[in-house]
């Protein structure tokens, strides 16, 4: 074969023989072709891509796990600058040592590296049980590899390993090495199949080593999509959970492999179960108030706005307290954990009776599984009480515009765990919300012959849709609620705005409005005009033809609009949207429209009941073709003709 044949075959062939064979190379060694990359080849518009992340774990001498770790991210342009802000959290427990950072740009077609000073790696306190590690490459540019290694080593806590995370992934790996006497199981997360998946045991003086190797290729980012849960939910991830010590010659020690072993441990913790015993200063003013209310449900009330009135959450998420609730109630500042204590304290003490401390997770820290029983899954604790089979309460008095008697939504479709001091058991319950939660709409207005319309629409919010309602407006004032109710529709102005009920829990609220509408393309013989007005149902919020992640709403929902249009004098309907009854295949979606003229007036009644609030990707694309027609009907429009 010709010379110069065979030495272009192998210019070329190289760099792709060393990326199939070599997935993962040493520390400073880079390919010429990952320099000159110039996009993700399975995800072309991505900024960046993580080119390998590699993970080795092993046991050092003392039986303590040691992670090396070794990641690498090619930057394509300056919108994944970011990338090059690099924060490792971890527990106060754990150590990173051996920490080497550097930039490898491509100039004048050799490799220049630019190494992070080892004075700019810094470990920041986040609280007593957690730190983080952080740094920032320099001279990040566009075309820049970034490459980092540490160890992180601590007891027996194996941290959750991600194949997946905001930008694609051409290589991840996990490699594990485990002794026989250490019995670990793993949890998946996963979609996408392994690469590799290989096991192997080898011989060590007195045991054996069992090995594991997981490896995922051309791993596309996570999007963030609407109605998704936590991304934690969602990446590709492998949990090891500690399930059973068994030495050679010793007695078998088993860990929290069941939620009885986890509420013993917990209710013996100094930041947990000792602070349920804790008196708070003042108390008995408290309880002595409480203690003169007649029904358990005032009790609760009475507390409940007492504590979330009088109390600041500092935006910390633990599942345990960290300074402690007598500080806490001192102060008026905690985490929601100690603010939830203190209640439950206070509970406790004015004989509100099956009162517990409740472990959950939040939205975004993710859903909770519960045949993996670990403390590591939750970041706040709230007070559950059961009533009886059909009624019980979940009380979370940090965030401010919660209310008593509904399931906070941060924490629905998942489980929450409590646990009992009297008996040191614990019970896991699913918190799914039977709140009724709906919009109302009833509006009159009068359309005029130039082409405009006003009117006066009354909104009635129970549930949910109050407590968001509510929000807007204590959090952003009356001109961000009127923001909301035109943001779909430029042409329409809110000239007053009155709420009622928006301080009483049992009752709707209430929102009166006086508005007028400029309806675009009238022209003085043809007027058209949306009867949909004040639903804020009005936009499709899936519209890509793929979905990747579960669609959680979070909650049932039913919305409604009723309407009188008076049309002016010398025009008639000549068009008018057909009634309908819509219903989704699975019937978890019912939309029913109803139009019809009579006495020189238009009214309109639409309904959409929502009975599901979970969707699963391969439910989605029915989803997405129902919300799609669903949509074009609420938005045609009525038309009048001068006659």
């Amino acid at each position: 074969m010709n010379r110069f044949l065979l030495a272009t075959i192998i210019l070329f062939v190289g760099p792709l023989l060393a990326y199939s064979q070599n997935e993962v190379q040493s520390f400073g060694k880079v390919d010429v072709a990952d320099l000159e990359l110039k996009e993700c080849p399975f995800e072309k518009d991505a900024n960046a891509m993580v080119l390998f992340d590699q993970g080795d774990l092993y046991f050092d001498h003392q039986f303590d796990v040691v992670l090396a770790h070794h990641k690498r991210i090619k930057i394509f342009n300056q919108k994944a600058k970011d990338e090059g802000n690099i924060r490792i959290e971890f527990y106060s427990f754990e150590k990173i040592i051996d920490v080497s950072a550097q930039t490898i740009n491509y100039e004048g077609g050799k490799p220049v590296i630019t190494k992070v000073d080892k004075k700019q790696i810094f470990t920041e306190v986040v609280d007593k049980s957690r730190s983080a590690l952080v740094f920032s490459f320099p001279n990040v540019q566009d075309g820049s590899i970034l490459e980092f290694k540490y160890k992180r080593s601590n007891g027996g806590y194996i941290p959750t390993w991600f194949f997946q995370s905001d930008i694609p992934s051409r290589y991840s790996e996990l490699k594990t090495a485990i002794p026989e006497m250490l019995v670990f199981r793993p949890h998946f997360r996963v979609k996408y199949p392994f690469a590799k998946n290989k096991k192997s045991s080898e011989t060590r003086t007195g045991y054996s080593l069992d090995t594991h190797l997981y490896a995922m290729k051309d791993v596309p980012s996570l999007p963030t999509e609407p109605f998704m849960t936590s991304r934690f939910d969602n990446l590709e991830s492998v949990i090891h959970q500690l399930v059973m010590i068994k030495p050679i010659g010793g007695f078998v020690k088993s860990f929290n492999d069941t939620w009885k072993k986890v509420a013993e441990e917990l209710l013996e913790d100094e930041d947990f179960g000792l602070q349920l015993k804790k008196k708070i200063s003042d108390e008995e003013v408290l309880i002595s108030k409480a203690k003169l209310l007649k029904t358990d449900d005032e009790k609760i009330k009475y507390l409940f706005n007492e504590v979330k009135n009088n109390m600041k959450q500092n935006g910390l998420d633990r599942y345990y307290t960290i300074n402690g609730t007598n500080k806490a109630w001192e102060k008026k500042v905690g985490t929601a954990t100690e603010i939830n204590l203190i209640l439950y304290r206070l509970l406790k003490q004015s004989g509100v009776p099956n009162t517990y401390p409740m472990l959950v997770s939040t939205r975004d820290n993710g859903k909770v599984n519960i045949a993996f029983p670990s403390l590591y899954q939750f970041d706040r604790t709230v007070v559950y009480i059961p009533v009886d089979s059909l009624k019980s309460y979940v009380l979370d008095a940090s965030e401010k515009y919660n209310s008593y008697n509904i399931y906070p939504e941060n924490f629905l479709n998942s489980y929450g765990f409590y646990v009992d001091r009297e008996t040191k058991s614990g019970e896991t319950v699913s918190l799914t919300s039977s709140v009724a939660s709906r919009k109302s709409v009833f509006l009159t207005a009068e359309i005029k012959p130039e082409g405009k319309l006003a009117g006066k629409a009354q909104v009635a919010c129970f549930g949910y849709n109050k407590l968001h309602e509510l929000e807007t407006f204590k959090k952003d004032g009356e001109e961000k609620l009127k923001e909301r109710f035109t943001t779909s529709n430029n042409g329409l102005k809110i000239k007053a705005l009155q709420l009622e009920g928006a301080d009483v829990d049992s009752v709707q609220l209430s929102e009166t409005l006086d508005f007028d509408l400029e309806l675009t393309g009238s022209d003085g013989t043809y007027i058209y005009f949306n009867p949909n007005l004040f639903t804020n149902v009005t936009k499709n919020p899936f519209l890509s033809e793929n979905r990747v992640t579960t669609i959680d709403f979070g909650y049932n929902n039913r919305v409604s609009l009723v309407g009188s249009f008076k049309i002016p004098a010398g025009f008639k309907a000549e068009g008018l949207p057909p009634n309908i009854n819509f219903v989704m295949p699975d019937k978890s979606i019912v939309f029913q429209r109803v139009v019809a003229e009579a006495e020189g007036q238009i009214s309109v009644r639409y309904s959409i009941d929502f009975k599901k609030s979970v969707y699963t990707t391969d439910e989605y694309p029915m989803l997405r073709q129902f919300y799609k027609q669903m949509l074009e009907m609420l938005n045609e429009q009525v038309v009048l003709k001068k006659s």
